[in-house]
């Protein structure tokens, strides 16, 4: 009974410390923001959420600096005494929204000493924080330091960190500045921002380069949080005009006139690559290029029509018999089918069939030479084509185009594929893009599943061939006459 009375106190005291500790009830309940706490699992060192407004993103950024300032972090050793910094666009930024998240979640307890700019430290929510020492796990004091970037650059010099935290989108020398604080310590950067400034540095050198290990991106919307009303999300999305909605319901990137495939879900398209039974494979297409980027992609098909991008060859600057190698080396990696003269079947753009005055032989002819067959008879309507896409991504009933996570290029490609002026897409990074229209154009079908022959049905055809053999095989109706 004692044991009994014992344990009841230690759950009240529990409950009493979690009623006041919000670090302790951050995603500890029934109802859980999978986005949040797949970005604190996460192991990359450069990592983004990028979100609406009250998706819940800046949650992430304050919490995570906590873990590391109390030494306490669930999902990574954190054995030491950290310092790092807290990075907003200006003071007052800092006071009203990462500063108060950080005091949120901070327990009052641990706080060692309050350094102010402004204010009193007896009420540091309603000053400025210089920065917080903090009683860690380890016995030791960690610190986090807070910095505005309308400080400049200079006042980002010379510090050695564990962490920074960019609470919205920092100015690129500021970025690369705290790069090189984390640098000696292999310390983490980590960003949480809704993308209001169009395609910016971090379009370009971290949202598109995301490759899940150097970096890490992911995008949270409203309907991502789920302490968030369905009801309050419907109607302000109903009140939103579409543009706005983009960036600040799903904290998209947007360049005033659209994406090509906003169907595509990099939770959904992106799979991580397994083996594929070599029944599924279909074709390969190519979108040539020597300046620019060859690009070359794999494509399998399952039995219900799924499209699978499982291999990928894009470089620039090379010529054909090099692309040629790179190509057969996946060939033959994945066991690839070849014809009866043991050329690699291809699509190819029909500009690649063309002679020009500098060569007698076309781009196709060159492959060819090489090994590698290709049909220039593709169908580059680039509107049919980008609707036929459309159709494979569309998650409505289901979506049936998928891309190997390996497949760095083309992922990259597809996120930042733009519309432009006249209804067109941008010419700009679209390699992979091409030769995707290029394979969907050419309508693949479903594998054909071959039948599995019964043990008895494999026993009888085995019986028949070797009465064949034999010359032992006879008419029903002989044997009928013969008794």
């Amino acid at each position: 009974m004692k044991e009994i009375v014992v344990r009841i106190k230690q759950i009240e005291k529990e409950q009493e410390r979690r009623g006041t500790d919000a670090l302790a009830r951050y995603n500890s309940g029934r109802i859980k923001h999978k986005k949040q706490l797949a970005f604190h699992k996460n192991k990359c060192r450069n990592r983004w959420v990028f979100g609406g407004n009250r998706s819940g993103k800046t949650e992430c950024g304050a919490v995570e600096t906590v873990y590391f300032a109390l030494c306490r972090h669930p999902h990574r050793k954190t054995e030491k005494s950290t310092t790092g910094w807290v990075v907003s666009l200006s003071r007052e930024v800092q006071r009203d929204v990462a500063q108060a998240k950080i005091l949120k979640y901070l327990p009052k307890n641990r706080i060692a000493e309050t350094v102010m700019i402004e204010g009193k430290k007896g009420s540091p929510e309603y000053g400025i924080i210089d920065y917080i020492l903090v009683k860690n796990d380890t016995g030791g004091l960690s610190r986090i330091g807070f910095k505005s970037c309308d400080q400049g650059r200079e006042k980002f010099q010379g510090a050695s960190l564990d962490y920074v935290w960019f609470d919205e989108e920092p100015p690129k020398e500021i970025y690369e500045e705290c790069r090189m604080r984390v640098f000696d310590r292999c310390g983490d950067l980590f960003g949480t921002m809704t993308p209001l400034k169009g395609l910016t540095f971090v379009y370009d050198d971290i949202y598109l380069k995301a490759d899940g290990m150097s970096i890490w991106c992911e995008v949270m919307e409203w309907a991502d949080n789920p302490y968030l009303s369905e009801s309050e999300i419907k109607k302000m999305s109903e009140e939103m005009p579409a543009d706005l909605l983009n960036t600040r319901r799903y904290g998209r990137f947007s360049s005033g006139s659209g994406l090509v495939y906003p169907e595509f879900d990099i939770n959904v398209h992106v799979i991580e690559p397994f083996s594929v039974p070599k029944e599924w494979y279909d074709n390969i297409s190519i979108d040539p290029g020597l300046n620019n980027p060859l690009s070359c992609h794999f494509y399998a098909v399952d039995y219900d029509g799924n499209i699978y991008v499982i291999a990928e060859h894009y470089e620039a600057g090379k010529d054909v018999d090099y692309h040629a190698a790179a190509i057969k080396r996946i060939a033959i990696r994945l066991g690839w089918h070849t014809s009866a003269n043991g050329n690699i079947s291809s699509l190819i753009d029909s500009a690649a069939g063309q002679r020009t005055l500098a060569s007698s032989k076309s781009v196709a002819d060159l492959f060819y030479g090489f090994g590698i067959s290709c049909s220039t008879k593709v169908n580059k309507d680039v509107f049919s084509g980008i609707a036929r896409v459309k159709s494979y991504l569309n998650p409505q009933p289901r979506p049936k185009l998928f891309i190997f996570k390996s497949c760095a290029n083309m992922i990259r490609e597809i996120k930042g594929y733009f519309w432009g002026e006249g209804d067109s897409p941008k010419k700009r990074d679209d390699h992979a893009m091409d030769e995707l229209r290029y394979y969907i154009m050419s309508r693949p079908e479903a594998k054909i599943r071959k039948e599995e022959k019964s043990v008895v049905i494999i026993d009888i055809e085995k019986r028949v061939r070797r009465l064949k053999k034999q010359g032992g095989v006879c008419r029903l109706s002989d044997r009928g006459k013969n008794g």
